[in-house]
This record gives structure tokens, C-alpha cells and sequence, in this order.
């Protein structure tokens, strides 16, 4: 995939990557030998991996030997409630869209513990430590073609296929994609930036944000989402129809959301319009324009401004398409009459 490395084009549908660490170095739960069926008379105290083994296999129902049974009003018998045990350990962090793990909980008692953070490739710690200006405190989106300088720069220091699964892990972070997102150029092993960020690239890294944030989110992202949308169409200097056609996918709900936003773009640039169309025939000053309708001079000025640049913009591409038509001669409208 990566042989002619393109950053950071991302499929829609991979919303179930990890940011920055493989399904191999996933830690994985170590087994639980079985445990002997204990005697009627007592029950025996869960070990924590017993206990961790019990929390996993819930909410099953199946009644095994000694395991304690639960009365008809809803309680256990068998001494301790098995809900929380003294001594077991807090659930663990687990890993964040952008590969860092969560704080553990401190969890009281005997035995308890944090888990140790994920590793982060090897490469990319190379990588970070050669190039900080684009691996490091700040990702910068890459240029086409970096996973080649990078070899050619260092023959003997990376392992092609190694480094092929570094770059993949580092362009889906999601801080590598906040970066995408935002707009930022591609940029060369030097740290100069070289090329636009394509306008499709810029929108699907938007969508893979949003899905990433939405489900740690305690508000509506939506309305961000609509704006920034609308920030990189407008960036993009494309036609509604041309972006378009570039960024719709096989997503429906996807394609919804650039809709939605689209109407409320459409929506604004009317009241922007005609505010601009208000404020020409008045002849005040904008403050007195803006006291006049009790409004905020700064927001005034925004909205004026956004509806000049648009008037300014439909002007160049107008006399562009009058400029790009073949002339036509006397004798050929003469002949068509």
C-alpha cells in the first residue's frame, strides 16, 4: 500500500482503526487456569484473576460449581458480593483514538496496579528523533512520496517493511489527521511545506475526526463539524459542484452531513447578502449601522466582509467564462440571422 506512500489519504470506512498502536502489540489477557469446584461448606475468596475472569464472562447466567447462587429477591448468598471485591483491581485505561492509554484508576487495596503505557513503534521513535519538526511535539502532514526519501535518506537505518507499518500507524493518529483537518500543507523531510492538501483528503480527515471525538463527547459536535466543513469548501475555491464531486462517498450518512451544512452555508450567505445590500444604502458608518439594528459591530464586519469576498468571487469566475467564450464574428451573426 505504502510503496508510493500517499499521506494522509484515508478511507471513509475505517473508522475501526487504531491510531498508533497494532493489533500485535494489543496486550492480551493472560488465561485463567480453571478453578476447582470449592467445598459446600465455604466458599472460597476469588483470586484477582478470578475475579477479572468473572467480570469478563458476565452477564452470563450459567450456574457453575461454586459459584454462589442468587435468591429469588435478587441477592447472593456466599458471603461477599462478587460485584466488588476487596482487593480487585480497578478496570484499566484502554487505548485512545490517538494511541495513548487512559490514566488507570487508582484502585484500593492489596495488589492493586496501573498498566503499563503502550509501546509506540520503534521506527517512529527514530523518526521523531531525526525529524522532530514533523514527527515530534507537532505531526505535519507528509508529502507524497516521503516513505522513498525517507529509505533513500537512510538505507541502513530502516527496514522497509517496518517502516511501512510505522507510517501507516502515524497517518491514522488522530493527531496526524487533526493536522489534515485543519488545512496544513504537505511538507518535505526538510519541514518545507510543498504542495496543498487535496480538498477530499482535508474533508474525509474532517468526518474521521468527528467519528473518533463523537463517542467521548458530552455535547453536539454536528454544529462544528457543518462549519469546518463549510471552512474547507470555502478554502478549497472550488465550485459547490466541483467539491462536491470530489468528496461524496458511498457513506450516506456522510453525504447527509455535507448537505446539511451546504443549506446552512447557502442560509448565511443570503442574510450576508442582504445585511451588505442594507448597509450600502444606509450611508452610515458601520458602528452606527450596527447600533441602528442592535447588533455587534464586530459581527457586522464579519458578515460584510465574508459577502464582499463572495460578490468579488462570482465577479472573477463571471468575467473568466465571458473572457473563455470564442468570439463571435460579424458575418457569423449575420449568417445566423
Amino acid at each position: 500500500m505504502i510503496e508510493g506512500f500517499v499521506a494522509p489519504f484515508l478511507p471513509l470506512n475505517c473508522t475501526a482503526m487504531t491510531d498508533s498502536v497494532s493489533a500485535q502489540e494489543q496486550p492480551q489477557t493472560a488465561p485463567v487456569a480453571p478453578v476447582a469446584p470449592a467445598a459446600p461448606q465455604a466458599a472460597p475468596v476469588p483470586t484477582e484473576a478470578a475475579a477479572v475472569a468473572v467480570a469478563a464472562s458476565e452477564p452470563a447466567a450459567s450456574v457453575e460449581a461454586g459459584a454462589p447462587q442468587r435468591r429469588q429477591d435478587g441477592s447472593r448468598r456466599g458471603g461477599r458480593n462478587r460485584r466488588k471485591p476487596e482487593g480487585r483491581q480497578a478496570p484499566q485505561g484502554h487505548a485512545s483514538a490517538d494511541g495513548a492509554a487512559d490514566a488507570a484508576a487508582p484502585a484500593g487495596g492489596p495488589g492493586a496496579g496501573t498498566r503499563a503505557p503502550q509501546r509506540v513503534h520503534p521506527a517512529l521513535e527514530q523518526l521523531a528523533g531525526l525529524y522532530p519538526h514533523l514527527f515530534g511535539a507537532v505531526f505535519r502532514p507528509l508529502k507524497r512520496g516521503i516513505f522513498q526519501d525517507i529509505l533513500a535518506a537512510h538505507p541502513e537505518l530502516f527496514e522497509r517493511e517496518a517502516l511501512k507499518v510505522a507510517l501507516g500507524l502515524h497517518t491514522r493518529s488522530t493527531r496526524y489527521l487533526q493536522s489534515v483537518a485543519a488545512g496544513d500543507k504537505r511538507h518535505d523531510l526538510q519541514g518545507q511545506p510543498v504542495e496543498d492538501m487535496a480538498p477530499e483528503h482535508v474533508h474525509h480527515a474532517l468526518l474521521e475526526v468527528y467519528r473518533r471525538k463523537k463517542a467521548r463527547a458530552t455535547e453536539d459536535l454536528l454544529p462544528k463539524l457543518r462549519n469546518r466543513m463549510m471552512a474547507a469548501f470555502e478554502a478549497s475555491g472550488l465550485t459547490r459542484e466541483a467539491y462536491t464531486a470530489l468528496v461524496l462517498s458511498r457513506d450516506e450518512a456522510a453525504n447527509a452531513i455535507l448537505e446539511e451544512a451546504f443549506a446552512e452555508w447557502s442560509a448565511r450567505n443570503a442574510k450576508d447578502e442582504a445585511l451588505l445590500r442594507a448597509f450600502d444604502a444606509s450611508g452610515q458608518t458601520l458602528d452606527a449601522f450596527a447600533d441602528m439594528y442592535g447588533m455587534v459591530p464586530r459581527t457586522v464586519g464579519q458578515q460584510l466582509e465574508r459577502a464582499r469576498r463572495r460578490a468579488a468571487a462570482a465577479a472573477a469566475v463571471s468575467a473568466a467564462a465571458v473572457s473563455a467564450a470564442p468570439a463571435v464574428e460579424p458575418g457569423d451573426s449575420a449568417a445566423a440571422a
